[in-house]
């Protein structure tokens, strides 16, 4: 028996890749999806946050509020992690590309990008110091070196780890971006 809200998800998901003509291409967007373990990691930590605010309800009832306060300014730091966690990526826009990291962000105008292309060389595993040999989608800037390349996507990153198909499709996407936009 078809269940009809499933079909309709799926084909929802499916038609999710393509631009529609009325989005405004002004607006700053991601090309892809949040991957499963940047999503699982910050579920993970807003679970701790809710139990952290419990405590800090539970403290606040019984005894001190200056230590209650304390544990409140705890889980508010933890939720702010856990959502900027999830804001972290490669947003592209007729603007320019930004590239989100948890602490720092940098925007770049078309302009001073020379190139945006996919290489073969070693990535950082997860964002962990091991590397592996894999994929990154790197950035040639007008202001640097040629040698001096900013890798932004990797396919062991949180993103694509075990997506290799999700990767190109992000990859391929920022580069039409790139070329589409410094012609302009």
């Amino acid at each position: 028996m078809p269940l009809p809200f499933l079909t309709a998800d799926r084909a929802i998901e499916a038609a999710d890749d393509v631009a529609l003509p009325y989005e405004d291409r002004e607006r700053w967007r991601r090309p892809y999806r949040p991957g499963p373990w940047r999503v699982g990691v910050a579920a993970l930590a807003l679970l701790l946050a809710s139990y952290v605010l419990f405590a800090a309800v539970i403290i606040a009832l019984t005894g001190s509020v200056t230590e209650a306060g304390v544990i409140l300014g705890v889980s508010l730091l933890v939720i702010l992690c856990a959502l900027r966690l999830l804001r972290m990526g490669v947003w592209v826009s007729e603007r320019g590309l930004r590239h989100v990291g948890f602490l720092l962000t940098r925007t770049l105008p078309w302009d001073r990008v020379v190139a945006v292309r996919t290489v073969q060389q070693p990535v950082r595993w997860l964002g962990l110091p091991r590397t592996v040999q894999g994929q990154a989608l790197t950035l040639v800037r007008r202001d640097r070196q040629a040698a001096d390349v900013m890798p932004l996507l990797t396919t062991h990153g949180a993103d694509f780890l075990a997506r290799a198909e999700a990767f190109e499709r992000a990859a391929d996407t920022i580069e039409a971006w790139a070329s589409e936009n410094r012609r302009a």
